[in-house]
Parts: structure tokens; C-alpha cells; sequence
């Protein structure tokens, strides 16, 4: 286990609500709901800002533990995965944050699991008012999440930070290869200054210009570009870009490349053997873009790299096509 680096820079966000995760449990939230540890938007503080149990706080908060024992919090996740980190998130908490946190897991159909725990995450000390970046190592997938901390007190946010492994045994016909309820996820780009590389295959289309990925103005020569894992090897045959609510600063152009690895240090290497699927095509404001005349025919693929020129933002990717079957 490591604690440097953020683990979200590469994994996807397996808690968001919009992928379905929901906190089904906690054994106490007298001073905070649990629902908030989940919730999309960063921890905010309003000093004046009160309820009837005291001092309203952005996040998940118990009461003063006056008896043995930790308190805890169970989070189901929406589409289950192998865990690679975690932040657990006390901004905001100074005086009443858990000096100690661990975290375990399962898989289990039940809403609040009473059997199957591991840990994977071992107590952890823990400061007020700070990220706490949390590499595990990987394990099975799993289903739940299980906070514990030590006795009591309040976290503002938990992300857990991990990949979608789904099950293709029974899948026959054109999919979303790219998209995250397919094990689709963003590697690497060359900028992400207003919005995640990892919005660009979430579900749905945009609800708004933060919804997407979308690069600061560039400068000088060049363009921007980012590159994505297929959830499958698979044949792309329809590819989609969504300039959804991108209206003055949307992209001129896109194209798209795409290769075969073994894994992503292939794909991120400089010399990495990308093959033209889409040569650039004029992108318009937004707007989605259904593009199948023009693609290459390359055969079976595990990566893709879109390129945007020169720079800008893109809502949605979807690339779409069969999943290759090894004979």
C-alpha cells in the first residue's frame, strides 16, 4: 500500500451516484447524513449555517462516542469493481474528524452485508482538513464498501477509485465498447484544465459544459489528445462525438487513432504503433456527431486515442462495435 500519489489520476470513480452507488447504511448520523459522502459536488463550509442537531457540516458526521467501540458506514456500489485507492476527505473537519480510518470490502446481493468483509485498507491514521490519498492493492471484485472509523467524528467525502470488469461471456451484437459500464476508461491526456478526461464515457449525455472533458486554451503549436481503454478488444464499426453544451470553445476538428496493446504502459509508450480509425472531421457546436462512413477498417483493437484540434471540449465519446472472441 501507498499513500503519494492520487489514485484517481488513472482509475475511474466507482462511488458516484450516477453510476448508482448508494450509502445503504450507517450506525449513526446524528450530526451529518450519510448520503453526503458520496455527493458529487466538493465539501463547501458556511460558517453561520446551523440545524436542529448543531452545526451543519458538508459530510458524513456522528455523535461524540461516549461508549466502546468505532463507528461505520456501508456503501453499495452501483456497478461492482476491483478497488485500487481511495481519498478519504476530512476537509472541513478540524476539531471532529476520526483520528483513524480502515476500510474493507465484499460481494454480496444483500443491501447491507452482514458476512464476507476483508479488509483492504488497514487502520489508517488520519488529519483534519485534508485528502488522504489511499492506493490498495488490487483485489476480487466487489460489490460493498465498509468505512470504519475510530471512534467517532466526521469525513466529508469518500472517492473510491477502481475498474469495471463486467462479464462478456453472454454478450453478442454492437455495444459501447468504450463506455464505463463496459470496463471503458480514460488512461492519460495531454490537459484536463475545466473538465475530467473521465466524463467522456459516462452514461448518458452531457447535463451541462462541466459534464465533459475539455482542455485549456492552447498557446502555442500542437493540439490535445486523449487516450482510452476499451472496456473488450472489439472492432469498432460507429464511432460518436458529443459536443453536447460546448458552444464557443468546442474543438474544430477530431480525429481518432487506434491500436492493439497488451496493456497501458504500451499504449502510453512514445512509440506506441497507432493505426488512423477516423482522419479528422470537422466537429460542429453542440452537437453529436455520428460518424461510420469514414472509419478505417483495422480490425480488432484494445485502445483508442482521440485527438482534438487544437484544442477545446467534448462531452461524449462512444465508439461502438463487437467485442473480438478469441479462436
Amino acid at each position: 500500500m501507498t499513500g503519494r500519489n492520487d489514485p484517481g489520476a488513472e482509475w475511474i470513480r466507482l462511488e458516484r451516484p450516477r453510476l448508482g452507488t448508494r450509502v445503504t447504511f450507517a450506525n449513526d448520523e446524528f450530526f451529518g447524513a450519510r448520503e453526503r459522502l458520496i455527493d458529487e459536488h466538493e465539501p463547501v463550509f458556511v460558517a453561520d449555517r446551523y440545524d436542529d442537531h448543531g452545526k451543519w457540516m458538508d459530510g458524513w458526521e456522528t455523535r461524540r462516542r461516549r461508549v466502546p467501540g468505532h463507528d461505520f458506514c456501508v456503501l453499495r456500489l452501483g456497478i461492482p469493481g476491483v478497488i485500487h485507492g481511495f481519498d478519504i476527505d476530512t476537509r472541513h473537519f478540524t476539531g471532529n474528524f476520526p483520528p483513524e480510518a480502515s476500510i474493507d470490502a465484499c460481494d454480496s446481493d444483500e443491501d447491507v452485508p452482514e458476512a464476507g468483509w476483508h479488509e483492504l485498507l488497514p487502520k489508517t491514521q488520519l488529519t483534519g482538513d485534508a485528502h488522504h490519498y489511499l492506493s490498495v492493492e488490487p483485489g476480487e471484485r466487489c460489490t460493498h464498501v465498509r468505512l470504519n472509523i475510530y471512534p467517532d467524528g466526521g469525513i466529508a467525502r469518500l472517492r473510491v477509485f477502481g475498474e469495471i470488469r463486467p462479464d462478456f461471456s453472454g454478450i453478442d451484437g454492437v455495444i459501447d465498447l468504450v463506455a464505463v459500464e463496459n470496463g471503458g476508461r480514460a488512461l492519460a491526456c495531454s490537459d484536463e484544465h475545466y473538465g475530467s478526461m473521465h466524463n467522456l464515457n459516462l452514461a448518458g449525455r452531457g447535463v451541462n459544459m462541466g459534464d465533459g472533458w475539455e482542455t485549456a486554451r492552447r498557446r502555442g503549436p500542437g493540439n490535445d489528445w486523449v487516450i482510452l481503454a476499451l472496456g473488450h478488444r472489439g472492432t469498432i464499426e460507429r464511432v460518436e462525438i458529443d459536443t453536447a453544451h460546448f458552444k464557443g470553445n468546442y474543438p474544430d476538428r477530431a480525429s481518432i487513432e487506434a491500436g492493439q496493446f497488451a496493456n497501458a504502459a504500451e499504449a502510453l509508450a512514445p512509440d506506441a504503433a497507432w493505426r488512423i480509425l477516423l482522419p479528422a472531421a470537422k466537429l460542429e457546436a453542440d452537437q453529436r456527431h455520428v460518424l461510420d462512413t469514414a472509419l478505417a477498417d483495422i480490425g480488432p483493437v484494445t485502445h483508442a486515442r482521440l485527438s482534438i484540434y487544437p484544442d477545446g471540449g467534448v462531452s461524449r465519446l462512444r465508439l461502438y462495435g463487437r467485442i473480438g472472441r478469441d479462436t
